[in-house]
Formats: C-alpha cells, structure tokens, sequence
C-alpha cells in the first residue's frame, strides 16, 4: 500500500468523526458509559467478523500483551477523559483544549524515525487550530478558573489520544485486526463502570437505537481501524493536520440536519482550517520532494 493510499484511507475516520455529534445527539438519553459500552461491542463485533472473514483471526493470538494493552489504554483513556471533562467543564471550552490532539499529533510526530517537522507543518497546524477555536468558541466568553478540573482532563483527553496516536507508528506490525480486540476490551471496560456510576437508560425510539448502531459502524466502529492504516503506514503529520476538518465538518453535518444554524464564525473556521491543511500538505509535498 502507498502513503497516499493509506493517508486517504486514515482520512475517511476524520469523515466518520464528523458524525459522532449528530448520532450522538440521536441516541440520547443514553448515558455516556452505557453508550460506550453498546458502540465499542458493536464495533469490536463486527471487526472479529472481518478478521475471520480476512484470515487474520489466527494471527491475534501471536499479538503480545502490550499491544492490546496499549490500544486499550488509548481507546478507553480518550473516552473515558472526553466525557468527564464536558461533565466537569462547558462543552466549547473543554472541546476546544481536546481538539489539541491534531496540532500534538503534527508535533509529536516530528520525533519519530524518518520523519522531520518542517515549519510549514507548524504553521498549518497553529492555522487550522486557530479555525477549532473559532468554531468551538463561537464567540462565548472564554475560559473560567472554576473549570480548571475538567480543562485539565481535557488536556489529558488530547495528550492520550495523540499519543496513542503516534506511538501506533512503533506497532506498525500489529495488524488493523488487533482494533477489533482494543473495541472489545474497551466496552468491557465501560460496563461495570457504568453499572457503578450511571442509571441504564435505554433509547426509547427507532431514531435513538439507529443512531447507537450508527455510531457502532462508523464513528465508533469503522473509524478506528482506517485511522490505524493511516497513522501507521500514512503521512502522520498531514493526517494530523487534516484531522482539524473534524469539528469543520461536524458542524456542516449539524447545520444540514437543523439541529444547529449557520454563521460567520462557520464561514471563518471553513477558511482557516482548509488554509491550515493546504499548508501542512505543501510541507508534506516538499519534503518528499527533497528526499
């Protein structure tokens, strides 16, 4: 598989990401543990099914510990930080410290073998996370200290999933099907959590149990195993710039559904974070061409 092939495929996670709000949005009064619960069995499911399909099942049992202990620190970690800092912090605030993970991940990556971060990266990344900001922030009054908590979790939420993210790239022999494993590992990890600290609230409605099986394929499904191609076999730093097009087209996809309206500030993200990502990819383009 070619680079480019395998970016373009790590980038179809950032698409299935787009939806996350919307069918999240759908499956309420879910609660957030039971919901991780329902949509990493389903995605983990269905990635055990693949992997039989495929002829992979067999190689899982070679895959050390570590690995699949990795994969679900890094799974269950982000998810379990994301929720608890928008309990503890206003939803824009923490959103906006989390989707820090894009701008660590062109970073960081600049510390791997065989790669090198040019300042075009850089500027790409600060252009596209200035366009996060306006989009998250929308203009509301900013940061409060009595929310600190939840910012720091926040911060802990981006720091984990970029980690998780670029360390990916040193497992580069652990096949996509090992995916299926962390998916699994992490809803059995959430249900006696759940059980422990929320009420089992079911959806009520056809809308509320599609949007749960919605979020299983894609968001929560699908999207991690094309994001493991492309962190692995990808351009890392483009992917993690482009990967700001997330709460860009998240947004679109709630303006389109009427569950939120336009406005200038969508007009100026959609400026600033297609800018950013065309300058990551220049970089990109040059330093294939100098090598």
């Amino acid at each position: 598989m070619t680079q480019n092939r395998a970016t373009a495929i790590g980038f179809i996670a950032v698409l299935l990401w787009a939806l996350l709000a919307l069918f999240t949005v759908g499956s309420a009064p879910v609660p957030p543990l039971l919901l991780n619960t329902l949509c990493f069995a389903i995605g983990g499911t269905l990635g055990l099914i693949w992997a039989g399909a495929t002829g992979a099942l067999p190689n899982l049992r070679r895959i050390p510990f570590k690995v699949y202990l990795f994969g679900t620190i890094g799974l269950f970690g982000y998810h379990a930080l994301y929720f608890s800092a928008l309990r503890l912090a206003p939803a824009a605030e923490a959103g906006l410290i989390a989707y820090l993970w894009p701008l660590l991940i062109v970073i960081f990556s600049g510390l791997l073998p065989g790669e090198r971060l040019r300042s075009g990266h850089l500027i790409g990344a600060a252009i596209g996370f200035i366009g996060a900001g306006v989009l998250l922030l929308g203009g509301d009054a900013g940061f409060a200290s009595q929310y600190a908590g939840g910012y720091a979790l926040a911060f802990l939420c981006a720091l984990t999933w970029s980690g998780y993210s670029v360390l990916s790239r040193r497992l580069g022999d652990a096949p996509t099907a090992t995916v299926a494993v962390f998916c699994l590992a992490t809803a059995a990890l959430s249900l006696p959590l759940h059980l422990m600290f929320e009420q089992t609230v079911l959806p009520d409605t056809a809308l509320g149990w599609a949007s749960v099986l919605g979020l299983g394929l894609g968001p929560v499904g699908l999207a991690f195993f094309v994001w493991d191609i492309g962190v692995k076999q990808g351009d890392i730093q483009l992917l993690g710039t482009s990967s700001y097009a997330a709460p860009l087209l998240s947004t679109l996809v709630l303006v389109l559904a009427g569950v939120a309206a336009p406005s200038m500030n969508l007009l100026w993200a959609t400026l600033l974070i297609t800018g950013g990502a065309l300058i990551a990819a220049r970089a990109s383009r040059r330093q294939k061409t100098l090598t």
